[in-house]
């Protein structure tokens, strides 16, 4: 336990000025909240041409000065910088004397939790990590979108109500994150939001190379439908040729993406293989359907595996059914005229999707 000195409430003014280390997209924002809960932002410092044009934007009226001369002027200090630039931030400002005993230190990395800040915590400063899970536009409508935001803390125990009670006061909900579990935490942000930007991004660009004039219009519905599923229901969610054990499927479409989009194989293979596993153990994915589906991930989709002709598109010879996964005959329909990617395969004497259907 930290020996923070907690100063008593009736010491401390309700309203605090608000000072900014480093305009990125997230201390404007951030500061422009406090601002509206009846905080005063007085000071700013920025780098960058686009971050004094952002804090200028975001906080009208309050002066760029020094990192030093923010802490002179502010009972709380935000310093929104980038992870890997914190802790010599922290270092610095404590060995240059510019933390002031009483000051609220608060940093938003989802990396790190309070220890970071703990050379300011020996200079007399109170230290908070209030990450909002939330992605930033360095725009106005960011403070919107803080109405409602989870908010990661981590905080000394003594000064943990005060930490809850600013971002309740921002509009956020506090989240509790032991210290020892904010990169597990931060790692599983990134890996819903940063990835599904990477994700959605390379859909487009699919959708656009397949002759779609409008991908965005297309996907909004469709993935508003499937993060809503998946919010509600995880994996029950699970819908697609993978679930469904459909190997012919995704070696055509692993086939299609090494001739149209190569740089997106590596993703969607890797993707696929998370979402099989997920949906074997869930119950989704029927073992039988699994081992065809497996070794067409396994191999990349160049042996033939089939949906797609008379002739497999990786191949002459399906591997899902007699007479390949869409094959001669299907059990979808009457009769399937070819197999989609196979002449003949090895797991049945009937395809399981004609083409008829």
């Amino acid at each position: 336990m930290s020996t923070v000195h907690q100063p008593d409430l009736k010491d401390r003014p309700a309203r605090l000025t608000v000072g900014v280390v480093g305009a990125g997209r997230v201390g404007p924002a951030l500061a422009a909240s406090l601002q509206l809960a009846g905080h005063r932002p007085v000071a700013v410092s920025g780098v960058s041409d686009a971050s004094r044009r952002r804090a200028e934007a975001m906080l009208p009226g309050v002066p760029l000065v020094p990192p030093a001369e923010v802490l002179q002027r502010a009972d709380l200090v935000l310093l929104t910088v980038p992870d890997d630039t914190l802790p010599g931030l922290a270092a610095g400002l404590a060995e240059t004397g510019a933390v002031r005993p009483g000051q609220l230190l608060v940093h938003t990395s989802g990396r790190y939790g309070a220890r970071v800040l703990d050379p300011a915590l020996r200079a007399g400063a109170l230290p908070l990590a209030l990450h909002p899970a939330m992605t930033f536009t360095g725009t106005p409508v960011d403070v919107q979108r803080l109405a409602g935001c989870s908010f990661g803390v981590t905080a000394p125990e003594e000064l943990r109500l005060a930490a809850e009670a600013l971002v309740i006061e921002m509009g956020g909900e506090p989240e509790w994150i032991s210290e020892e579990n904010r990169p597990l935490y931060h790692a599983a942000l990134a890996l819903g939001s940063n990835h599904l930007v990477t994700l959605v991004a390379q859909s487009m660009d699919l959708l656009r190379a397949a002759g779609v004039g409008a991908p965005d219009r297309m996907l909004g519905p469709l993935l508003g439908a499937a993060l809503d599923n998946a919010l509600r229901s995880g994996d029950a969610a699970l819908t697609g040729p993978v679930a469904r054990g459909d190997a012919g499927t995704v070696a055509a479409h692993i086939t299609e993406l090494r001739r149209h989009a190569p740089q997106t194989v590596a993703g969607y293979l890797a993707m696929a293989r998370a979402t099989a596993d997920r949906a074997l153990a869930g119950g989704l994915l029927k073992p039988e359907l699994a081992e065809d589906l497996l070794g067409v991930l396994a191999d990349g989709g160049r042996t033939s595996h089939g949906t797609g002709g008379t002739t497999g598109a990786s191949g002459t010879t399906g591997t899902d059914a007699a007479n390949g996964t869409d094959g001669t005959t299907g059990t979808d329909g009457t009769t399937g005229t070819t197999g989609t990617e196979g002449t003949t395969g090895t797991d049945g004497p009937t395809g399981t999707e004609g083409n008829d259907r």
